[in-house]
Protein backbone atom coordinates (compact mmCIF):
# COMPACT_ATOMS: atom_id res chain seq x y z
CA UNK A 1 0.00 0.00 0.00
CA UNK A 2 1.36 3.90 -0.89
CA UNK A 3 0.19 6.67 0.67
CA UNK A 4 -0.03 9.49 -0.86
CA UNK A 5 -0.07 12.64 0.75
CA UNK A 6 -1.32 16.27 0.03
CA UNK A 7 -3.65 15.06 -3.22
CA UNK A 8 -5.91 18.03 -1.95
CA UNK A 9 -5.19 20.94 -0.48
CA UNK A 10 -6.94 22.42 2.50
CA UNK A 11 -9.22 25.01 0.33
CA UNK A 12 -10.10 22.23 -1.77
CA UNK A 13 -11.52 19.84 0.39
CA UNK A 14 -13.31 22.53 2.01
CA UNK A 15 -15.12 23.75 -1.26
CA UNK A 16 -15.56 19.79 -2.15
CA UNK A 17 -16.81 19.24 1.24
CA UNK A 18 -19.24 22.21 0.81
CA UNK A 19 -20.68 21.13 -2.74
CA UNK A 20 -21.29 17.41 -1.41
CA UNK A 21 -23.31 18.66 1.31
CA UNK A 22 -26.03 20.25 -0.71
CA UNK A 23 -25.66 16.44 -3.77
CA UNK A 24 -28.40 14.44 -3.92
CA UNK A 25 -27.18 10.94 -2.14
CA UNK A 26 -28.40 7.49 -3.53
CA UNK A 27 -27.86 3.86 -2.43
CA UNK A 28 -24.23 2.75 -2.18
CA UNK A 29 -25.01 -0.63 -3.52
CA UNK A 30 -25.74 0.91 -7.57
CA UNK A 31 -21.78 0.21 -8.14
CA UNK A 32 -21.67 -3.06 -6.52
CA UNK A 33 -21.25 -6.50 -7.39
CA UNK A 34 -23.02 -9.35 -6.78
CA UNK A 35 -21.29 -9.94 -3.79
CA UNK A 36 -20.11 -6.83 -2.26
CA UNK A 37 -23.59 -5.69 -2.64
CA UNK A 38 -24.83 -7.86 0.33
CA UNK A 39 -22.22 -6.56 2.58
CA UNK A 40 -22.19 -2.99 2.08
CA UNK A 41 -23.95 -0.16 3.34
CA UNK A 42 -23.19 3.36 2.25
CA UNK A 43 -24.34 6.12 0.03
CA UNK A 44 -22.86 7.79 -3.07
CA UNK A 45 -23.40 10.16 -5.09
CA UNK A 46 -24.94 9.71 -8.75
CA UNK A 47 -21.36 8.65 -10.89
CA UNK A 48 -23.45 10.52 -13.93
CA UNK A 49 -24.54 13.53 -11.97
CA UNK A 50 -22.92 17.14 -12.68
CA UNK A 51 -21.32 17.40 -9.10
CA UNK A 52 -19.43 14.05 -9.77
CA UNK A 53 -18.25 15.28 -13.01
CA UNK A 54 -17.15 18.55 -11.82
CA UNK A 55 -15.59 17.61 -8.40
CA UNK A 56 -14.07 14.31 -10.29
CA UNK A 57 -12.31 16.70 -12.67
CA UNK A 58 -10.89 18.47 -9.77
CA UNK A 59 -9.11 15.35 -8.66
CA UNK A 60 -7.95 13.71 -11.87
CA UNK A 61 -6.18 17.45 -12.46
CA UNK A 62 -5.00 17.03 -9.05
CA UNK A 63 -3.55 13.65 -9.58
CA UNK A 64 -1.84 14.60 -12.62
CA UNK A 65 0.10 16.88 -10.67
CA UNK A 66 1.36 14.41 -7.93
CA UNK A 67 4.86 12.87 -8.79
CA UNK A 68 4.48 10.06 -5.91
CA UNK A 69 0.87 8.70 -7.42
CA UNK A 70 1.90 9.07 -11.15
CA UNK A 71 5.50 6.78 -10.23
CA UNK A 72 3.68 4.54 -7.45
CA UNK A 73 0.87 3.99 -10.15
CA UNK A 74 1.89 4.37 -13.32
CA UNK A 75 -1.72 5.10 -14.49
CA UNK A 76 -2.75 4.45 -18.02
CA UNK A 77 -6.33 4.66 -17.40
CA UNK A 78 -8.22 6.09 -14.42
CA UNK A 79 -12.51 5.04 -13.43
CA UNK A 80 -13.83 8.88 -12.99
CA UNK A 81 -13.95 9.27 -9.10
CA UNK A 82 -16.99 9.02 -7.03
CA UNK A 83 -17.84 9.69 -4.11
CA UNK A 84 -19.57 7.87 -0.99
CA UNK A 85 -19.91 8.93 2.79
CA UNK A 86 -20.90 6.36 5.92
CA UNK A 87 -22.63 7.38 8.67
CA UNK A 88 -23.35 5.74 11.76
CA UNK A 89 -24.36 2.28 11.77
CA UNK A 90 -22.96 2.09 8.00
CA UNK A 91 -19.97 -0.18 6.68
CA UNK A 92 -18.34 -2.00 3.44
CA UNK A 93 -18.11 -6.13 4.67
CA UNK A 94 -15.17 -8.18 2.85
CA UNK A 95 -15.14 -7.85 -0.93
CA UNK A 96 -12.70 -7.96 -3.29
CA UNK A 97 -13.26 -4.68 -6.02
CA UNK A 98 -14.86 -6.00 -9.78
CA UNK A 99 -11.77 -6.80 -12.07
CA UNK A 100 -13.33 -4.62 -14.89
CA UNK A 101 -15.13 -1.64 -13.90
CA UNK A 102 -17.61 0.23 -16.77
CA UNK A 103 -18.87 3.38 -16.55
CA UNK A 104 -22.48 3.44 -17.24
CA UNK A 105 -23.75 5.02 -20.78
CA UNK A 106 -20.45 4.77 -21.99
CA UNK A 107 -18.17 2.30 -23.57
CA UNK A 108 -14.74 3.71 -21.52
CA UNK A 109 -13.72 0.34 -19.50
CA UNK A 110 -10.96 0.15 -16.62
CA UNK A 111 -8.69 -3.00 -15.19
CA UNK A 112 -8.77 -2.00 -11.85
CA UNK A 113 -5.23 -3.04 -10.87
CA UNK A 114 -5.64 -0.82 -7.93
CA UNK A 115 -8.05 1.04 -5.58
CA UNK A 116 -7.84 4.36 -4.70
CA UNK A 117 -9.51 6.25 -1.60
CA UNK A 118 -9.50 9.85 -1.14
CA UNK A 119 -10.22 10.80 2.18
CA UNK A 120 -12.44 14.18 2.63
CA UNK A 121 -13.12 13.80 6.24
CA UNK A 122 -10.86 14.78 8.87
CA UNK A 123 -9.82 11.36 11.45
CA UNK A 124 -11.60 13.33 14.64
CA UNK A 125 -15.10 14.09 12.97
CA UNK A 126 -15.67 9.92 12.80
CA UNK A 127 -15.42 6.91 15.23
CA UNK A 128 -14.75 4.07 13.17
CA UNK A 129 -14.44 3.74 9.31
CA UNK A 130 -10.87 2.46 9.24
CA UNK A 131 -9.91 0.78 5.72
CA UNK A 132 -8.66 -2.79 6.35
CA UNK A 133 -6.80 -4.49 3.56
CA UNK A 134 -6.29 -8.02 3.70
CA UNK A 135 -2.91 -8.67 4.21
CA UNK A 136 -1.81 -5.51 6.16
CA UNK A 137 -1.81 -4.85 10.14
CA UNK A 138 -2.84 -1.25 9.20
CA UNK A 139 -6.35 0.51 10.14
CA UNK A 140 -5.83 3.69 7.34
CA UNK A 141 -7.69 6.27 8.53
CA UNK A 142 -5.61 9.51 6.57
CA UNK A 143 -5.97 13.21 6.89
CA UNK A 144 -8.49 14.85 4.60
CA UNK A 145 -6.75 15.22 1.06
CA UNK A 146 -4.61 11.98 1.56
CA UNK A 147 -4.82 9.21 -0.79
CA UNK A 148 -4.24 5.42 0.00
CA UNK A 149 -3.33 3.21 -3.13
CA UNK A 150 -3.57 -0.68 -2.25
CA UNK A 151 -4.45 -3.56 -4.81
CA UNK A 152 -7.40 -3.88 -6.02
CA UNK A 153 -7.18 -7.45 -6.15
CA UNK A 154 -6.98 -7.79 -2.04
CA UNK A 155 -10.00 -8.63 0.02
CA UNK A 156 -10.62 -5.36 2.55
CA UNK A 157 -13.34 -3.65 4.37
CA UNK A 158 -14.77 -0.69 5.89
CA UNK A 159 -15.41 -0.76 9.51
CA UNK A 160 -18.95 0.33 11.12
CA UNK A 161 -18.88 3.89 11.82
CA UNK A 162 -19.88 4.96 15.06
CA UNK A 163 -19.43 8.54 15.42
CA UNK A 164 -20.07 11.45 12.53
CA UNK A 165 -19.48 10.63 9.23
CA UNK A 166 -16.53 9.54 6.94
CA UNK A 167 -16.74 10.73 3.59
CA UNK A 168 -14.02 10.10 0.53
CA UNK A 169 -13.62 9.87 -3.12
CA UNK A 170 -12.70 6.30 -4.62
CA UNK A 171 -11.95 5.03 -8.06
CA UNK A 172 -9.93 2.51 -9.76
CA UNK A 173 -6.63 3.12 -11.62
CA UNK A 174 -5.82 0.63 -14.89
CA UNK A 175 -1.56 0.60 -14.55
CA UNK A 176 0.84 0.33 -17.52
CA UNK A 177 2.47 -1.86 -15.39
CA UNK A 178 0.14 -4.82 -14.51
CA UNK A 179 2.26 -7.00 -12.63
CA UNK A 180 2.03 -5.60 -8.97
CA UNK A 181 5.59 -6.99 -8.00
CA UNK A 182 7.10 -5.04 -11.37
CA UNK A 183 5.59 -1.87 -9.95
CA UNK A 184 6.85 -1.85 -6.78
CA UNK A 185 10.47 -2.35 -7.98
CA UNK A 186 10.10 0.22 -10.62
CA UNK A 187 8.79 2.53 -7.58
CA UNK A 188 11.85 1.94 -5.65
CA UNK A 189 14.24 1.92 -8.91
CA UNK A 190 12.53 5.62 -9.42
CA UNK A 191 12.86 6.34 -5.85
CA UNK A 192 16.40 5.33 -5.33
CA UNK A 193 17.15 7.66 -8.68
CA UNK A 194 15.75 10.60 -7.19
CA UNK A 195 17.36 10.49 -3.92
CA UNK A 196 20.99 9.97 -5.82
CA UNK A 197 20.68 13.08 -7.86
CA UNK A 198 19.29 14.84 -5.07
CA UNK A 199 22.40 14.20 -2.95
CA UNK A 200 24.88 14.13 -5.75
CA UNK A 201 25.70 15.30 -9.21
CA UNK A 202 22.66 14.09 -11.51
CA UNK A 203 24.90 14.27 -14.21
CA UNK A 204 27.22 11.13 -13.14
CA UNK A 205 27.33 8.57 -15.61
CA UNK A 206 26.11 5.66 -13.20
CA UNK A 207 23.20 7.71 -12.49
CA UNK A 208 22.61 8.03 -16.29
CA UNK A 209 22.94 4.26 -16.49
CA UNK A 210 20.75 3.51 -13.77
CA UNK A 211 18.10 6.14 -15.24
CA UNK A 212 18.36 3.79 -18.70
CA UNK A 213 17.39 1.01 -16.33
CA UNK A 214 14.23 2.65 -15.34
CA UNK A 215 13.06 3.39 -18.55
CA UNK A 216 14.20 0.07 -20.05
CA UNK A 217 12.63 -2.00 -17.51
CA UNK A 218 9.28 0.50 -17.80
CA UNK A 219 9.06 -0.25 -21.63
CA UNK A 220 9.83 -3.86 -20.94
CA UNK A 221 7.24 -4.02 -18.64
CA UNK A 222 4.17 -1.76 -20.00
CA UNK A 223 1.20 -2.35 -21.67
CA UNK A 224 -0.18 0.42 -24.00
Amino acid sequence: MIVVPGVLDAGQVRDMRARLASASWIDGGVTSGHQSVRVKRNRQIDEASEDARILGSTILDALGRSALFIAAALPLKVYPPLFNRYGEGETFGDHVDNAIRIRRGSDFRVRSDLSATLFLSEPDEYDGGELIVEGSDRAIKLPAGDLILYPASSVHRVTPVTRGERIASFFWIQSMVRDTAARTLLLDLDRSIQELAAAGDPSSPALVRLTGVYHNLLRHWAEL
